[in-house]
């Protein structure tokens, strides 16, 4: 049982290919939060001018009053747009990193019982209790992070449900004020 160079090229191969592939995964969150956040800005700057505009043409105090409040929804409403978006951005980009860790674990429990199924064929008589053990700890080690994994889809669904209701709390928050 010698590691080739062969073994030694491949797995380096795939260890760049692996890095590289979470380097273009963050590069991408982070070109659409740079988007995201050149879009909010701009629609910002461009709301202010033209609030600016309108307060500044206001004939008496009661249009300025009118005015100001008029602009409070569609601020409120692209606040919860953005924070949603960003949240979407941040889910997508924990997925890729979720699928990425996985098939590397897979990858790895492959790896490693391909090299325990060979040290069995080398191994010495009576050495079956070892090797039994081995197994089982890696079995355990699976089911654990099977469990992990299985829990932190559950809290990941959760907050999704909590953002969404949140949103919906803000945007009814909002109109009730509007309407009073």
């Amino acid at each position: 049982m010698y590691v080739t160079p062969e073994q030694i090229q491949n797995t380096s191969k795939a260890n760049v290919e692996a890095m590289l592939s979470i380097a273009n995964a963050q590069f991408s969150a982070l070109e659409k939060l740079a988007a995201l956040n050149s879009s909010a800005l701009k629609s910002a700057f461009e709301d202010t001018m033209a609030n600016a505009r309108a307060l500044a043409g206001a004939k008496d105090m009661q249009e300025l009053v009118t005015l100001q409040t008029t602009f409070a929804q569609p601020a409120i409403d692209k606040a919860i747009s953005y924070s949603k978006s960003v949240y979407e951005v941040a889910t997508q980009t924990n997925a890729e990193f979720s699928k990425f860790a996985e098939k590397r674990v897979a990858e790895w429990n492959e790896n490693f019982a391909s090299l325990l199924d060979q040290a069995v064929k080398n191994a010495p008589a009576g050495s079956d209790v070892a090797v039994t053990a081995v197994r089982q700890m890696i079995a355990a080690a699976n089911s654990a992070y099977d469990n992990f994994t299985k829990a932190a889809k559950q809290a990941t669904e959760i907050a999704q449900a909590n953002v969404v209701a949140a949103t919906e709390s803000a945007k009814n928050f909002a109109k009730a004020k509007k309407v009073a």
